[in-house]
């Protein structure tokens, strides 16, 4: 397996070289299984050379993405860092694509948006001439319309849909159910996209793999994590979008402009599946600091 052996000598490394204790190397294993285990089952990469500091940021925006604690994030920071100078010094690798990460300040960073024009730039980008890009029109509605994750985007079937009401059924962290509104526009994309596209890409030979599964990839399968973010970055450069664009910006994006446009912040909660409204919070905060931008750009004595 990728990276196994790596990990194996570091692990190895940090018990005997630096005497840690064993609940620090339980933490640093854990930490860079899931961040190795990223690199090689979402970003598709088998090697630590080919690794890159935009690597570990997509990385980075996927805990981010969990809504780890920023102490957390920091902690993730260090092990990744901590392994790559030692696959450096150990010739494992020529470079260290971790070393101009820096660690999160205790302030929680305001996530970045698009805005609506932004998004509508990026959905309209997709060719609805094509069953590839009505599947990617689907995808990229619904993932603005809903709010919903990535993980819980490609985990939907057909069976949670419920177009009568107007909801998708979401199954978010920790297995909890949700139900969220779809829009009508969304809802129009993702019925366009099963009545006239998606049987293109139903595989006869593994019916018992895509049965139920809404999203498809090119060979019949579930749409996985990594073909999401795919997506995502092709319409945004195709939009000519100078922002960071990644699937979870449009998570952000939703609430930001919910709220913006003056909805109740437990609603916004509700519909986002965050346990607690603090977490639904920080996109007042993204709100109040637009405030302020455009009181700077418009007042005369701002």
């Amino acid at each position: 397996m990728a990276f196994e052996a790596e990990l194996k000598h570091y692990l190895r490394f940090i018990k005997l070289e630096k005497g840690l204790a064993d609940n620090s190397i339980t933490s640093y294993e854990n930490d860079l299984k899931r961040y190795l285990d990223f690199a090689r089952n979402v970003l598709g990469i088998s090697n630590l050379a080919g690794i890159t500091l935009q690597h570990i940021e997509a990385y980075l925006e996927e805990l981010t993405a969990m809504e780890l604690a920023v102490s957390s994030i920091a902690r993730n920071i260090s092990s990744i860092r901590s392994f790559h100078e030692f696959a450096v010094v150990e010739k494992l690798a020529e470079a260290n694509p971790a070393e101009l990460v820096e660690l999160p300040k205790k302030a929680k960073k305001l996530p970045e948006v698009l805005d609506a024009h932004e998004v509508e730039k990026i959905i309209d980008a997709a060719d609805r001439t094509t069953s590839a890009g009505i599947r990617d029109a689907a995808i990229l509605e619904t993932l603005y319309a809903s709010g919903m994750r990535v993980s819980e985007l490609t985990d939907l079937e057909m069976n949670m849909l419920y177009f009568e009401i107007g909801f998708i059924r979401v199954i978010g962290k920790g297995n909890k159910e949700r139900l969220v509104p779809v829009g009508e526009i969304a809802q129009l994309a993702l019925e366009h996209y099963i009545e006239t596209a998606r049987k293109e890409f139903i595989n006869p030979d593994r019916p018992d793999k895509t049965e139920n599964k809404l999203f498809l990839n090119q060979r019949g399968g579930p749409l996985t994590r990594m073909s999401v973010w795919n997506i995502v970055n092709k319409y945004a450069m195709k939009a000519g979008i100078q922002k960071n664009v990644y699937p979870h910006i449009f998570r952000h994006s939703f609430a930001t402009h919910l709220l913006e446009g003056g909805a109740d912040l437990r609603a916004v909660q509700e519909m986002l599946g965050h346990t607690s409204i603090l977490t639904t919070e920080i996109y007042t905060h993204v709100d109040r600091s637009l405030l302020h931008q455009i009181h700077k750009e418009f007042h005369p004595r701002a």
